[in-house]
Parts: C-alpha cells; structure tokens; sequence
C-alpha cells in the first residue's frame, strides 16, 4: 500500500517536478486538524498510487520551502502539476474533497 512521502527542503522541488500530480500536506506536531488530516493523506497515498504523488512536509522542520509558497495557517495542502500550484486547501476537509481535487488533474 501507499504511503505518503516525507518531503523537505532538500527534496521538495526534485518531488513536485513530477510527471503525475503532487498533493503535498504541509503540517506540524503541535496542529490539531493536521493530526486530523494525517490519515487521509495516508489513505490518499494508497488509492493514488501509481496516479499521484501524496507527500507531507512539516513546516516546523523546513521554514525554506514553508516560506517560499507563503504558508501561514495549516494544515495546508497544494496539489501541484508539472511543478506549478494548480489546487489549494487551507484547513481540514473530507477525504472526499481532496480526492476530488487530485481526480480534476489525474485525468
């Protein structure tokens, strides 16, 4: 089964430069609706193998990347395409409407 990548500020670009779509769930320890989050983004991981990227990157540990796109409430998830921000959703949400973010750029 899938499993969410761990992203950093050394990894990151090189990750969301992919061929296939990149939901990248910026989180931290100490954020509740992140720890909320964390298993969808894992279930994410295994239904989108092989279609998507799922990484997650906590903001605490890599202020670069954290910075670069802004990020200043989390959890905050960017799906990305060919390196570029297509999707953004700040706060938690069903799997349901994550999945249908992926779907929209899978095609």
């Amino acid at each position: 089964m899938g499993k969410a990548i761990v992203l950093n500020d050394a990894n990151f670009d090189a990750t969301i430069n992919s061929d296939k779509p990149v939901l990248v769930d910026f989180w931290a320890e100490w954020c509740g609706p992140c720890k909320m989050i964390g298993p969808v983004v894992e279930e994410l991981a295994g239904d989108y193998e092989g279609k998507a990227v799922i990484g997650k990157l906590n903001v605490d540990e890599n202020p670069s990347v954290t910075a670069r796109y802004g990020i200043r409430s989390i959890p905050t998830l960017l799906v990305f395409k060919a390196g570029q921000i297509v999707d953004k959703q700040v706060g938690a949400v069903p799997k349901s409407v994550l999945a249908q973010k992926l779907e929209a750029q899978v095609a």
